[in-house]
């Protein structure tokens, strides 16, 4: 077998002799529209013929609707790991290449598959999906490390970055420092530190969320007079006093008088093309720019971004603000609603069923920043539901902090009861049901999990 720098050579031979048009199916999110903007300037680079789709998973029916389109050569990125029976059936007289950091089947096929896991090496923090599709574009052409800065977006926008990088993403990180595209400096994490007056940049944080301050203009307006802080000034023109005042008030709101800085303090990686007045100057800020793109079913907007287009990115900078308003108000919904039926709250686990009132394509993303929130104790696990356009349900699973419990591994106990699939990471796994089994879903989740998983103190 190969290891995984003669896997990427291997898959760079390839690709560079592929004179047919490439169909590329790439993922909605963050780390699937950074994959496919690499491979997309690659492959203008190379002179290649291709055509870009993107979906919210690999589907019977989506690959049904690929095996009628007229392609000899398909490209399947940030996805497809988990497919691989599924593509073979229906595409197996093509040329498959999968380039996908998620937990993949082991069934024995002639892809050119590259996953962190088929050579030992941690996808949940080491390396995303963009990565690994730089890591390819790179081997194809040094010149290309100019596009690394889209793969340390990608690993954040999947959570990557803990503090910093490891592993192969901090290689990465270093190509993008040393290709002038990221430098990296310590800061307060929040949304519009850039662009933003104080009030606004609170009243719309969301990652952290300040319980209380969040969504209130008057609460917020009231939170820095009480710091004696210009609420008009933008974050990076605070005073070095005036920041440590502002850091150990949020801690306070959010967790206590017992609260770490680390929670809200960290590295901030900052884009040298972008000038200071940036919306997206922060490489977290282009993140969410990306994602709020792809979770409005507008990723093209976020490949444009990605590609410097300026009108695109205009465009995608005013969906951003949509973005936000919609996270807001779920979020908003989500703590209305703690004391209905709507969510389920027991000892170590949590069940929000939001039906309509939070689009199936951000529950991921709301479920996450509840469980950063600090409102559940470390090792609760949460599982949310939301309706899809499709009348399916979107289901979606997060932990609070650490734990050794494998959350793809347990969606998937709970959904093959239910002849579903389920797909993710260890850390965050996700299904579509139909929504018909939405109630028989939501009783199985409790009884599996606290029978088998969850150990109530």
């Amino acid at each position: 077998m190969m290891d995984f720098s003669q896997t990427l050579n291997h898959a760079a031979e390839k690709l560079i002799l592929i004179e047919k048009p490439i169909k590329i199916i790439s993922h909605i999110d963050t780390d699937g529209i950074t994959s496919a903007s690499i491979l997309v300037k690659t492959l203008q680079k190379l002179d290649k013929n291709f055509s870009l789709s993107f979906v919210k998973q690999l589907s019977q029916k989506i690959l049904s609707q690929l095996k009628q389109e007229n392609y000899s050569i398909y490209i399947f990125l940030d996805l497809g790991s988990a497919n691989i029976q599924e593509i073979n059936d229906n595409l197996k007289e093509k040329q498959i290449f999968i380039l996908d950091h998620h937990l993949f089947q082991n069934i024995e096929n002639d892809f050119i598959h590259i996953n962190p896991h088929l050579f030992g090496i941690n996808n949940e923090s080491e390396i995303s999906g963009s990565g690994i599709v730089y890591l390819l574009s790179k081997t194809i052409n040094l010149e290309n490390k100019n596009l690394s800065y889209l793969a340390i977006i990608g690993a954040i926008g999947d959570m990557q970055e803990k503090k910093g990088f490891l592993g192969l993403n901090n290689e990465i990180l270093q190509d993008s420092i040393d290709s002038n595209k990221i430098e990296v400096s310590i800061g307060l994490r929040i949304f519009g530190s850039y662009t933003r007056s104080l009030y606004k940049l609170l009243q719309y944080s969301t990652d952290p969320y300040i319980p209380g301050i969040t969504g209130n203009e008057e609460a917020t307006l009231k939170f820095l007079e009480n710091l004696k802080i210009d609420k008009e000034k933008k974050l990076f023109e605070l005073s070095e006093e005036e920041t440590k005042s502002l850091v150990t008030a949020i801690i306070l709101q959010r967790l206590g008088s017992e609260s770490s800085p680390e929670d809200v303090l960290g590295k901030i990686y900052l884009l040298k093309d972008e000038p200071e007045d940036s919306l997206i100057k922060d490489c977290r800020e282009f993140s969410t720019l990306l994602n709020s793109c792809g979770r409005l079913n507008k990723p093209s907007l976020g490949v444009g971004a990605c590609l410097n287009d300026l009108n695109i990115k205009q465009k995608a900078l005013l969906l951003l603000n949509d973005y936000k308003k919609e996270l807001i108000n779920s979020l908003n919904w989500f703590y209305q609603n703690r004391n209905s039926s709507s969510i389920i709250e027991k000892e170590n686990l949590v069940i929000i069923n939001a039906e309509d009132n939070i689009r199936d394509t951000i529950i991921g993303t709301i479920t996450s920043i509840i469980s950063k929130s600090n409102l559940y104790k470390e090792g609760t696990i949460l599982i949310s539901l939301a309706h899809t356009l499709e009348e399916d349900t979107k289901i979606s699973v997060r932990s609070v902090g650490k734990n050794n419990i494998n959350l793809k591994e347990i969606l998937s106990k709970i959904t093959e009861k239910l002849n579903c699939k389920a797909g993710g990471h260890i850390n965050a796994a996700g299904s579509i049901i139909p929504q018909e089994k939405e109630q028989e879903f939501i009783n199985l989740a409790q009884k599996i999990l606290l029978e088998n998983f969850i150990n109530p103190i």
